[in-house]
């Protein structure tokens, strides 16, 4: 995923009101822009530090600028933007970068399924069979750990539900971590924070849902997949 022209540069003062975050331009001036991340964003960010935002161009959009990587305390790089995730991961697939998805003929998008009201990220189709993703971003890590979720999602948890029903009637079911850190070496549930988003994904996986992740390199001027880390179950 490139960016023309490449994300402009800021420091992030403050994140507030959820959607909505603080920047000082490098000519001083402050602006306000729009912050697309429901989660908590913990350990993702730390006041007057770098980060990147890209603009809309739009002048009749209330905040025309979105707020994309940010700096973690610790220096690294975190994808702030959960609204890429499945670009990102669609790239990769499409690309051949996620080795666990290929030989499939067809992907569609946000297709109905389930007993609870549920749209999967994208159904692959072709020889092999049907094949069901679900897509999670990850920006919370705790050293080298990457963690998910980063407060409690009952919607993982639904989502977990439906791809172990799936994998149950014998249908391939993927739930892919997209690591959108530069420090995260391997995703693994967070218990602490949801414990029972990680109950679910322990039984989810006892019935066969494959989980893989893959890390993002992430830079003013492209984002992209580019190689697997491990998941500790």
């Amino acid at each position: 995923m490139k960016f023309v022209p490449p994300l402009a540069r800021g420091l992030l003062l403050r994140r507030y009101k959820r959607f909505l975050a603080d920047i000082a331009l490098e000519d001083g001036e402050i602006i306000t822009i729009h912050c697309p991340n429901t989660g908590s964003m913990k350990n993702c960010w730390a006041e007057e530090t770098p980060c990147w935002f890209s603009d809309s161009g739009n002048p009749k959009r209330k905040y025309r600028h979105t707020l994309e990587i940010t700096t973690t305390p610790e220096g690294a790089l975190a994808g702030v933007n959960t609204g890429r995730a499945n670009a990102l991961v669609e790239e990769a697939i499409v690309s051949g970068v996620v080795r666990e998805l290929q030989g499939y003929e067809s992907l569609r998008r946000e297709v109905k399924y389930g007993e609870e009201n549920s749209r999967i990220d994208f159904l692959l189709s072709g020889e092999p069979g049907d094949c069901y993703v679900e897509v999670k971003n990850v920006t919370l890590a705790e050293g080298e750990r990457g963690l998910f979720p980063d407060a409690v999602s009952a919607r993982g948890a639904k989502h977990l539900r439906e791809l172990q029903k799936l994998a149950e009637a014998g249908v391939r079911a993927v739930l892919l971590y997209c690591v959108q850190h530069s420090q995260i070496a391997t995703v693994e549930a967070a218990n602490e924070i949801d414990p029972a988003y990680a109950a679910a994904l322990e039984q989810a996986v006892a019935a066969g849902v494959e989980v893989v992740a893959y890390r993002a390199e992430l830079s003013a001027s492209e984002i992209r997949l580019s190689e697997p880390v491990p998941f500790i179950g």
